[in-house]
């Protein structure tokens, strides 16, 4: 099962990735971890990462493109894997088609969870998070049970200098604009499937299981 998972930040991705991962038995891959172990080691590459991710950049294409395909070989991908975070334009999608057909492997579904623009905003002007353990809250929908701290760890909760509405604007229509065209590009493939992201978490769930098994049975009459 290999799946790659898309979304506005703030739409659920993070949320719908661990239930899709948890439930299949796949790795969750996502460039911003692959980025912090490789950040960790050291090395000449380490530094040039820290270099882009330190300042808010982007690293260049081709060292993210290396390091996603270094992390496709690992043994753990074996059954499949769900990608969130890569591509993040058509020129990444594109080369995810080359590493998949080195592979003889194929992207089996996209989805792409879509939300209204004004919950996406109601969504993150009420996050709240741990800078300590990085535990995510919000002040309406999933509260922490002692108000402003954290239930893990106890520490005070942050409301990020991101999370601020015209920000949270500004990232969106970037996000629409770069995510257009992968959408397009998957869509031609016959492997994008939209999922109405303004329900319940198992209601967003459901819908995501409920393609997958039609697929799946579609495939198996064949």
């Amino acid at each position: 099962m290999r799946i790659i998972l898309l979304g506005t930040p703030g739409g659920g991705k993070g949320t719908q990735a661990k239930l899709i991962c948890d439930h299949f038995a796949i790795p969750h891959i996502s460039t911003g971890a692959i980025f912090r172990e490789k950040v960790k080691e050291g090395t000449a590459l380490s530094r040039e990462i820290s270099s882009y991710t330190g300042t808010g950049q982007l690293v260049p294409d081709p060292i993210t493109i290396s390091l996603v395909e270094e992390r496709l070989t690992k043994d753990d991908c074996k059954n499949g894997f769900l990608l969130d975070g890569f591509p993040r334009d058509k020129k990444q999608a594109e080369a995810l088609d080359r590493i998949m057909n080195k592979k003889n492997k194929q992207i089996d579904f996209v989805f792409l969870i879509d939300v209204p623009k004004e919950m996406i905003v109601d969504r993150i002007l009420g996050r709240r998070v741990c800078p300590k353990c990085a535990e995510s809250y919000h002040i309406k929908y999933n509260p922490p049970k002692a108000p402003g701290h954290c239930d893990v760890c106890g520490t005070a909760l942050i409301h990020r200098a991101d999370d601020q509405e015209q920000i949270i604007l500004d990232r969106l229509a970037i996000y629409n604009q770069t995510t257009q065209p992968i959408l397009e590009f998957y869509e031609t493939k016959g492997i994008l499937h939209k999922i109405k992201g303004d329900g319940g978490i198992q209601e967003i769930f459901s819908q995501l299981n409920e393609i997958i098994e039609k697929v799946q049975k579609k495939l198996n009459r064949k």
